[in-house]
């Protein structure tokens, strides 16, 4: 890895549509990735099954935010192909710090049993990563995600790739041209992450 990088420069890549990758858990290496087709959840367009929202209203898990993210990115990482290495971990939990970087966490008592994380960037978040120990604990976690992400005034919701499970959920994949123009726009706006409704779908949910 470059030792100039930093995450100004991270940041500055989400600025121009490009983000970075490594080729496994054990490479030292991180590479720039600008799709062809870029995956978004159109914030407009997050699909809640009735199933779904019916598990929801039980009120199964805490929801938290920024409580450990540490926790969501190593559990991220736990599996047997990743793009996570150590230089990425690293640079992720600085951009944590300096407060460009979120998780929003599902625990079951004291076991946080899923989660998502990202970087916030004026009116955009960029979803890097999720995971799901429990059934429907990663879906439970982005309609959470995407309800804070609207009202804290974001206008894109980038997920990188479109997948099976992300589309099953309204995700959508566009043109590189038509992700930049939407990445334009949103970065012309302001957006705050940890602005929060009350209550989200009749719960509560704890920030750090």
């Amino acid at each position: 890895m470059p030792s100039d990088l930093s995450s100004h420069l991270i940041l500055n890549a989400y600025a121009r549509g490009i983000f970075p990758m490594s080729e496994a858990r054990d490479d030292d290496g991180v590479f720039w990735v600008d799709p062809e087709r870029r995956g978004i959840i159109p914030l407009d367009g997050f699909h809640i099954s009735r199933s779904l929202r019916k598990k929801i209203m039980k009120d199964p898990f805490d929801v938290r935010v920024d409580t450990d993210f540490t926790g969501v990115i190593h559990a991220c990482a736990d599996r047997e192909e990743t793009w996570i290495n150590d230089e990425i971990f690293s640079i992720y939990l600085e951009l944590f710090k300096n407060g460009h970087a979120h998780s929003l966490e599902i625990w079951d008592g004291e076991d946080l049993v899923g989660g998502v994380y990202g970087v916030s960037l004026k009116a955009a978040f960029f979803g890097e990563s999720m995971f799901s120990r429990k059934r429907d604990a990663s879906k439970i976690a982005l309609a959470y995600l995407v309800h804070r992400l609207n009202v804290g005034g974001f206008k894109l919701f980038d997920t990188q790739f479109l997948t099976d499970h992300l589309a099953s959920l309204g995700g959508v994949e566009i043109t590189r041209r038509a992700y930049h123009q939407l990445l334009k726009d949103a970065l012309s706006a302001e957006a705050n992450f940890l602005q929060q409704s009350p209550t989200v779908f009749g719960h509560q949910v704890c920030n750090e």
